[in-house]
């Protein structure tokens, strides 16, 4: 089951969907967009973000069962990382964030969890998937949160602001394919940030929102250090957002490291 959640990236149904086909596998496509986005409008916490995400995708899995037959198990592809900031599991570590499929499921389900992977790092479940033949498309994608662009737009979810962040991610990752980079780093994306700023296009004042480009080189996502880009790349995306992504004027880099900055904005 693959389910549109309304917060994917550019395109990615229609990826997601060619890439299990070519494969052999069937996919069942739910398209949901509308009903999480109703779901999120006016919540600007990344908590209740998460969650209202996590709850929804449950209960979408269970009303597919009803239709298509009786499913017992729920696999998920939680991984060690995912646990460790969502809850404390060995010792008094603070929750730093419910990921959506630990922390954001709901209580009561309908279908016992399947975790095989929950004690695992990135790097290892990428070792055991190359093992198992997986292609170079599926094993090197960068990490992509659950939540997905929920949460890398700061405050409301909205679908202009949604696709202002496609546009300006599609830019992000383009030009660092181009580079022959995208699978030197560990994750590279855009991130919404409804902070108004002035700016000028030709002789005309401008006032309009900030985009973030965050790029990072990690091996398991506990820590992380910020991508030196060459300065030409960086030139590239921040001029290529701001003459061809509407409603952005001013593109930043994100130069924190994690700790202190966690690697996903909210």
């Amino acid at each position: 089951v693959f389910v549109n959640n309304g917060v994917l990236r550019q395109n990615e149904p229609r990826r997601v969907i060619k890439m299990f086909s070519s494969i052999g596998m069937k996919v069942n496509y739910i398209n949901a967009e509308k009903e999480f986005l109703r779901r999120l409008k006016g919540v600007s916490g990344p908590e209740r973000k998460r969650k209202i995400i996590g709850n929804y995708f449950i209960k979408l899995f269970e009303r597919f069962t009803v239709k298509a037959g009786k499913f017992r198990f729920l696999a998920q592809g939680t991984l060690y990382p995912d646990i460790i900031e969502s809850v404390s599991v060995n010792g008094p570590s603070a929750t730093i964030k419910s990921h959506h499929n630990v922390g954001g499921l709901p209580a009561k389900m309908k279908m016992k969890l399947i975790e095989p992977l929950r004690l695992l790092f990135k790097d290892e479940v990428r070792e055991i998937g190359k093992k198992l033949g997986l292609s170079d498309e599926v094993l090197l994608r960068q990490p992509f949160p659950g939540p997905g662009l929920a949460v890398r737009i700061i405050g409301d979810v909205t679908r202009e602001r949604l696709n202002v962040l496609r546009k300006a991610d599609e830019i992000i990752v383009s030009e660092i394919k181009k580079a022959g980079m995208y699978h030197g780093i560990w994750q590279s994306f855009g991130v919404f940030i409804p902070v108004k700023t002035v700016g000028v296009m030709g002789d005309k004042r401008t006032y309009e929102n900030v985009i973030a480009l965050r790029a990072v080189h990690s091996k398991d996502g506990m820590t992380a250090e910020w991508v030196r880009l060459p300065h030409i790349i960086l030139n590239a995306i921040s001029s290529r957002i701001i003459n061809e992504v509407k409603g952005v004027n001013r593109v930043v880099y994100d130069i924190s490291n994690k700790p202190p900055a966690t690697i996903e904005w909210e």
